[in-house]
């Protein structure tokens, strides 16, 4: 029974230790890296009110990407290595480093509200929890079994490197509950077993990780469905290019004309970026989108080089597990079709152009 007592006490502290390290640097955003609230007087072209978003959204939806560039991160890793050389660390200090960053701009640009701030905050939370976990796992059991297998990869480490790849491309468009985990746990235990060690350890560790993200992915969705998703498309305003010229650029909707040029409709997220790479080499000029005339773009650069580019670095930080950094910059719209249209196509180095 004393046992049982002391066990139970220790739990209690380690759920308290636990909790204070979450909400440490939920605490430090709120306490350190507000700036005064201000408000852009810019005149909007959009009028429909269903397309128009606060400007300040373009700079809180990183926190959201960060996630996704973390499993690009490891998936990268996987190629050549097995998880436990992902720089778990590293990923969840650049969120909250990015995160105080945009706080302060953002508040420079209407500032967030506290539904939005506290999303940012939960996925946080969830982000760092889910990183320290693995991480720690990784970095022991994991890395033990690893050494036991020896330089060649299982089948089922080969199933973690393809589904790693698959689930990064998929959370560029796509939320990440909608994922088929089920699937994968099916694909990992079908994978021949050639290394037994390795092999269980990861239908154990991994299908286990899937089968929780399952369950959580459940509840997700159904608290979305309660809510309705997210507006799937956004309209911008666009000149230098018909209404014809605009419509054979896949995914262009023309909706109307407007005395700066063209309102079009498009879908979000990666296909966003990719379509207003297209506008700016077609010729065209971006004039507004949902409503607003500043933007954030994040961009990649080499360790030892500036930023070249228009507009205002916001924070740089690392890109786990390749060897360019990203930057987060602050920049006019109408900035943006002469960065886009210098880029090449095979190898931009803009990554993406936050959407609101």
């Amino acid at each position: 029974m004393r046992f049982i007592l002391k066990l139970f006490k220790w739990l209690v502290v380690l759920v308290i230790l636990l909790v204070i390290g979450l909400a440490s640097p939920i605490a430090y955003v709120e306490l350190a890296c507000h700036a005064p609230v201000t408000n852009d007087p810019y005149k909007r072209l959009i009028t429909d009110a269903a397309f128009q978003r606060k400007e300040a959204n373009s700079y809180l939806t990183y926190p959201e990407w960060h996630i996704v560039y973390a499993y690009d991160g490891l998936a990268e890793a996987l190629k050549s290595g097995d998880e436990h050389e992902f720089s778990y660390i590293p990923s969840v200090w650049n969120f909250w480093k990015s995160t105080c960053a945009l706080t302060g701009i953002a508040d420079r640009h209407g500032g967030a509200d506290s539904q939005t701030r506290t999303m940012i905050y939960t996925i946080g939370a969830s982000f760092t929890l889910e990183m320290g976990l693995k991480g720690a796992y990784e970095e022991t059991i994991g890395r033990i079994f690893a050494a036991v297998r020896g330089p060649v990869k299982t089948p089922q480490d080969e199933v973690a490197a393809i589904m790693a790849v698959a689930y990064a491309a998929f959370l560029r468009q796509t939320p990440w509950y909608k994922y088929d985990f089920e699937k994968q746990v099916a694909t990992l235990w079908a994978a021949p077993m050639i290394e037994p060690a390795r092999g269980w350890e990861r239908r154990l560790a991994l299908g286990g990780e899937w089968k929780a993200k399952t369950f959580y992915a459940g509840a997700i969705a159904a608290g979305v469905a309660a809510t309705g998703e997210a507006k799937l498309e956004i309209r911008s305003v666009v000149s230098g290019l018909s209404a014809d010229q605009l419509r054979q650029i896949p995914d262009v909707k023309v909706i109307s004309d407007v005395a700066d040029g063209v309102v079009i409709e498009t879908p979000r997220y990666d296909s966003f970026t990719k379509i207003l790479i297209a506008i700016a080499k077609a010729g065209g000029q971006i004039r507004e989108i949902a409503g607003n005339d500043d933007i954030m773009v994040g961009a990649m650069v080499e360790p030892e080089k500036e930023y070249a580019g228009p507009g205002e670095v916001i924070v740089r930080i690392g890109r786990e597990s390749f060897a360019t950094e990203r930057v987060l910059v602050n920049m006019k719209v109408t900035d943006l079709a002469g960065l886009l249209a210098s880029q090449p196509l095979a190898d931009p180095s803009v990554e993406h152009v936050f959407d609101y």
